[in-house]
């Protein structure tokens, strides 16, 4: 069966409100209906400083939202099969839909649909002229799930078969976000704090991350899990002082304290806090970073982000290269969405997943989740079987041409 079309679309799910997904960047989305329920206060995103690369700017410091991309819609890839057949995969940015409809659409349809490393390593090698990392890598994301689904969906399987099948019954997942008393309503026993100040800020700023950390530990106790997402704000003298530090509040780890580039400078923090598990990657693009920060043994928990670095045939290759060296792996929002649960149903070095939360305090996961994504329950997510491909619950009519 050959590929008959690659198009870019944009999904409209009816009723849906296009709102910020409160990340830090301005992604829209038109899949998440406008939740029934009114939360008692405002979320953290657009509540707190949260540091990050551009902290060292004074006009771009107090929000994220400040710098971030203007006009960076979501956008879904639609490959459709000779028969009729199609799958879907999804990601972000103007540039990146411009990248499928001019330099992949053309090279792949006529191909076989199954052949989907042969696809992926067309994409990859293709985009060289112009660069693979970054806004190529969302581009080959948004295909390759989509060639995914439809893969299932031609062989009449479940994503996670194709992939060899569930390894577990259950899946430990953690709450990403700064409203941690909601998430501990929510019955969450991992938490991830944002992490509000970096090295501009000094002795107080480092003050006042303690002072946050111990008030979190204290909110959901010692028989819970806590984390500390860095952001890519910190340079390895300032994380090295903060992580000696919190020490005392026992967290499971840090995450992303470098830029993703410097790969000395992750070399060293890991020789300075050789105590502390140290998290990263999902600003990696392509599995070849990641196969740098194994090799040097410089990072214990990777992070790849399904819908940034590749795809899934990328994720497959970091798993598999991770499971090798003994290390976890642990999905960048992975929890969230069909995607990532699909690769998590079916990795063995996969034991936790993240669920991050931007919504209001008080509305029910249920009013803001995705079509076709499981949701947690006293921090796990329970396997049910689901139906071919990624069974995203996305229907064809919700598919329209593309709209940046």
């Amino acid at each position: 069966m050959k590929i008959k079309s690659v198009e870019v679309v944009s999904i409209e799910r009816p009723g849906a409100t296009r709102v910020s997904s409160g990340s830090g960047t301005t992604q829209a989305s038109s899949i998440a209906l406008a939740p029934k329920t009114k939360g008692y206060r405002k979320a953290w995103p657009t509540e707190i400083e949260v540091a990050n690369p551009m902290s060292k700017f004074p006009r771009f410091k107090s929000r994220r939202q400040l710098y971030a991309a203007k006009q960076w819609p979501r956008f879904g890839v639609k490959v459709t099969a000779e028969d009729g057949t199609w799958g879907l995969g999804m990601s972000a940015g103007r540039p990146a839909a411009m990248v499928v409809e001019d330099a992949f659409a053309h090279i792949l349809e006529g191909e076989e649909c199954l052949a989907i490393e042969k696809l992926w390593d067309m994409m990859f090698r293709v985009s060289k002229p112009f660069g693979t990392a970054g806004i190529a890598s969302l581009a080959i994301s948004a295909v390759d799930l989509a060639l995914w689904d439809l893969a299932g969906k031609l062989q009449n399987k479940p994503v996670y078969e194709l992939l060899g099948g569930p390894v577990r019954d259950r899946l430990f997942v953690y709450a990403t976000g700064d409203d941690v008393d909601w998430y501990k309503e929510l019955g969450f026993k991992g938490f991830k704090l944002p992490c509000q100040y970096g090295p501009v800020d000094g002795l107080d700023g480092l003050k006042k991350n303690e002072a946050r950390i111990a008030e979190a530990r204290k909110i959901i106790g010692d028989d819970s899990e806590l984390m500390l997402d860095c952001y890519m704000a910190f340079d390895v003298e300032y994380t090295t002082r903060l992580a000696n530090r919190i020490r005392p509040y026992g967290l499971r780890w840090i995450e992303e304290c470098l830029i993703p580039e410097d790969v000395g400078g992750h070399i060293e923090l890991k020789k300075r806090l050789p105590w502390m598990a140290l998290a990263s990657g999902e600003h990696f693009y392509t599995p070849y970073p990641y196969q740098l920060m194994i090799e040097s043994r410089c990072i214990d928990i990777i992070q790849p982000d399904i819908q940034w670095v590749g795809g899934m045939t990328a994720c497959v290759k970091i798993c598999n290269m991770a499971a090798s060296a003994g290390i976890e792996v642990c999905l960048h929002g992975g929890g969230r969405d069909p995607y990532g649960q699909h690769l998590c149903w079916a990795t063995s070095n996969m034991p936790w997943c993240e669920y991050y939360i931007g919504s209001d305090p008080g509305v029910p996961l249920e009013e803001v989740s995705q079509p076709g994504a499981l949701i947690p329950r006293d921090s796990y997510l329970e396997f049910q079987a689901k139906g071919p491909g990624f069974d995203l619950g996305i229907e064809a009519d919700w598919l329209v041409p593309f709209q940046a």
